[in-house]
């Protein structure tokens, strides 16, 4: 089966979130194909936990750095942001 150009873009796109416990996440980096690959490996440099989910990232690339994420995504990237806490036995109140 053939590969679509929008299907081979997905894969090769990454989107970084910032969160200090204050306010929603924001866009700290967006990029793809070289530059997706390089956000990919300074995050497993520095033990940030990796979520793959094409269609999300391809929503987050939309917004602009520093731009937080829109309400409708609140829930999912709480999810998310919970289950990496729990990977590195943190908890929110870890970033007060």
């Amino acid at each position: 089966m053939k590969k679509t150009d929008q299907e081979k873009t997905r894969r090769n796109a990454a989107v970084a979130l910032k969160y200090d416990g204050s306010g929603a996440p924001a866009v700290s980096a967006t990029g793809q194909g070289a530059l997706a690959e390089e956000i990919i490996a300074i995050a497993r440099e520095h033990g940030v936990p990796l979520y793959e989910h094409p269609e999300l990232v391809e929503i987050l690339a939309r917004l602009d750095l520093g731009e937080e994420i829109p309400d409708m995504l609140y829930r999912v990237i709480a999810e998310i942001l919970a289950f990496a806490f729990h990977l590195q036995g943190k908890s929110p109140d870890d970033f007060r």
